[in-house]
């Protein structure tokens, strides 16, 4: 008996090992994919190779129009997205330096096409190390506010990223002064990065939690639980764009307007 329970554990970790590296594959086989489609495609920004955990990723970064600006807004994609996809994040990337914004859009790790979102939950600390990453190269050229954009999964890998690294602690010491997630979801999982509500609990910065009036279920189903979770925060802002779906398909530029309106707010040019 005793054997045969040894034999199913080490089955059970070679299934395990297995499953991983092809999911580890398929994140680079996706990423690199999506590497020669933005260099053949995109317009505006300047692709800059960064690493993290020994593994390059790309990503893309916009300069205002003008000599002075507010700050970089490192921006992250959905699940199974890239840093120019057509929905909400090519529209932030370009639009925002219109307004003295920069900003650094982010190869996330991504998965194949059928992966589910909890398959995505251990990828969250490598998504940790690019954040780093992004924010450890916009300190290097003396960029002192720094805001994180995420939408959809990219949001929740924001709220993630800062209650792992501990700077909810001390915000005076921060390096990402605000937060800004578009189509929050607080998924039913007990997963430590699903734990939405409790890092809105804990995240001391300014938050701007944007989601459409027709979002996902998960999404508009938890936005009174979002609103609850920050009631003690002062500046947690929670705004609905009436008549969207989960895309923005009618009016994202509604969506853009809101973001740098927010984070402009009380902001001096560096």
């Amino acid at each position: 008996m005793m054997l045969r329970c040894m034999f199913f554990r080490f089955f059970l970790v070679l299934v395990a090992s297995i499953y991983l590296s092809i999911s580890w594959a398929s994140s680079e086989v996706r990423e690199q994919e999506y590497a020669e489609e933005i260099e053949t495609s995109y317009s505006g920004g300047e692709i800059i190779w960064l690493q993290a955990k020994g593994r390059k990723f790309l990503t893309l970064y916009t300069e205002t129009e003008k000599v002075s600006s507010l700050g970089t807004a490192i921006i992250l994609h959905p699940m199974d997205g890239h840093p120019d996809q057509k929905e909400i994040i090519n529209p932030l990337r370009l639009f925002l330096p219109e307004h003295n914004w920069a900003t650094l859009s982010i190869q996330l790790p991504v998965l194949g096409v059928s992966a589910k979102q909890l398959e995505y939950y251990p990828l969250f600390d490598d998504a940790n190390a690019r954040i780093l990453a992004a924010i450890d190269h916009l300190k290097k050229g003396k960029v002192e506010n720094i805001v994180l954009i995420g939408y959809g999964l990219g949001g929740m890998m924001a709220s993630y990223f800062l209650n792992e690294q501990g700077v909810v602690k001390d915000l005076e010491k921060a390096d990402v002064k605000a937060i800004v997630s578009i189509s929050l979801a607080v998924p039913d999982s007990e997963r430590k990065q699903a734990q939405v509500l409790d890092f809105i609990k804990l995240i001391k910065q300014p938050f701007l939690d944007i989601f459409a009036e027709n979002d996902l279920p998960e999404v508009t189903d938890s936005a009174r639980k979002r609103r609850l979770a920050a009631k003690e925060k002062k500046a947690y802002r929670q705004f609905q764009v009436a008549g969207e779906g989960h895309l923005y398909q009618h009016d994202e530029g509604l969506v853009v307007k809101r973001i740098y309106s927010w984070m402009s707010r009380g902001r001096k040019p560096e």
